[in-house]
């Protein structure tokens, strides 16, 4: 049995559509900063093309995940900051590679009106449960 609860639509709610209204659960807190399409040297992945950056995203999120002991099972809430809506539909896709879809954690999004750095199209913040009994990696200095 999983550690976490999904109600796609409480009752008096239109259902959503590819996420959960509300996620529970209990274990470890894991916050994750909004995470960009820059690999580990710093260097911009997918230069205006939102699919390309949405990907090192979620490579970004799930390398953040797993230093923590959790999965993409654990995670509660996806936020979404992106310059364009326009870009929603390629951010689903990439992220639909990580989470379980029938199972989706609960997801705001917000356009806005740039990010902190102007080649940058997207940015995705996590919240995550991970179970009690899970061992996380020991800290680098």
């Amino acid at each position: 049995m999983t550690h976490l609860t999904h109600v796609a639509a409480p009752e008096g709610v239109l259902p959503g559509t590819g996420y959960s209204h509300v996620v529970w659960g209990e274990g470890r807190f894991v916050a994750v900063s909004g995470q960009i399409a820059v690999d580990e040297r710093g260097e911009l992945v997918g230069a205006g093309d939102p699919a390309a950056q949405a990907r090192q995203v979620f490579a970004n999120l799930d390398r953040c995940l797993a230093a923590a002991g959790a999965g993409w099972g654990d995670v509660v809430k996806l936020t979404f900051f992106v310059t364009d809506v326009a870009f929603l539909p390629a951010v689903r896709e990439a992220r639909d590679a990580y989470v379980d879809t029938e199972r989706p954690p609960a997801s705001s999004a917000v356009q806005v009106a740039a990010l902190f750095r102007p080649e940058l199209l997207l940015e995705v913040e996590a919240f995550a449960i991970a179970p009690a009994a899970s061992t996380v990696p020991a800290a680098r200095p």
